[in-house]
């Protein structure tokens, strides 16, 4: 796929099935939350645990939208990508998307806000987070101008 920030396949594996045999939906949330924290140690180099822990640098969710458009089962495999719709001075608004072999399963618009975990308000990004968002940025758009 084209114009993408970071994309990668998640395994639907049975904890994340309800009795019915579907993915219980609060599931899609904590793939979306671990797909984020991958996004950031593995594209951006910058992972939650130095982020949060040693820098006291907060990433939360300020606004999270969610289409869900097909069931997943036990065994799928999806596409997950992420896609930067607006980098801000302190926000990020992303569109992900998880993928079956039949289309999409879900999708979510997500707005993230960098905090300082000291006074939990908002801050502007760090230097090296803003040049990794804005290297990230770049790149998608490359591949979106690609013929």
């Amino acid at each position: 796929m084209s114009g993408l920030a970071f994309q990668r396949e998640q395994l639907v594996r049975f904890g994340h099935c309800d009795p019915a045999g579907i993915v219980f939906y609060p599931r899609y949330f904590e793939m979306l939350n671990e797909l984020i924290e991958d996004w950031f140690a593995c594209a951006l180099g910058l992972p939650f645990d130095v982020l949060i822990g040693q820098r006291q640098v907060g990433m939360p969710t300020a606004q999270l939208d969610t289409r869900f458009l097909r069931v997943s089962r036990h065994g799928d495999h999806l596409q997950q990508s992420i896609s930067i719709e607006r980098l801000g001075g302190g926000s990020l608004k992303l569109n992900i998307a998880f993928v079956g072999d039949d289309g999409p399963r879900v999708e979510f618009t997500q707005v993230l806000v960098c905090t300082s975990l000291a006074t939990h308000k908002p801050q502007a990004f760090p230097d090296d987070l803003r040049a990794a968002l804005e290297r990230s940025l770049a790149a998608q758009e490359q591949e979106t101008d690609k013929p």
